[in-house]
């Protein structure tokens, strides 16, 4: 699954909500809410910032990993395989990350 396609896949999931922009990051596309890093695309895989709070609930989600980016974890983001993210739903991932990200200040 091509990062394009993933990205596709997110638009359709986070729809017309205001705020949202977009980013090349990590090697795929990142998505912001009012700044703030939200969801993203990686190699057959997303990307969410569910936070600190709901890490554990979202790492006992299928298809679900914490994110290691350079050798570090990256506290309350996850990586979630493509396939498991599409089956259990990509709205109910981006509204957990919404739920987190939304509650932050905007930058």
């Amino acid at each position: 699954m091509s990062h394009e396609h993933t990205a596709d896949l997110l638009r359709s999931a986070l729809g017309s909500r205001t705020g949202i922009s977009e980013k090349k990051m990590f090697g795929g596309v990142c998505f912001l809410l009012n700044g703030n890093m939200l969801c993203g695309t990686g190699e057959d895989r997303f990307m969410f910032r569910v936070g600190k709070e709901n890490e554990a609930e979202a790492l006992e989600m299928p298809g679900a990993e914490p994110m290691v980016h350079g050798g570090r974890r990256m506290g309350g983001f996850v990586w979630v395989d493509a396939g498991e993210a599409i089956e259990t739903g990509l709205e109910r991932w981006t509204a957990l990350a919404l739920r987190f990200v939304g509650s932050l200040p905007p930058k």
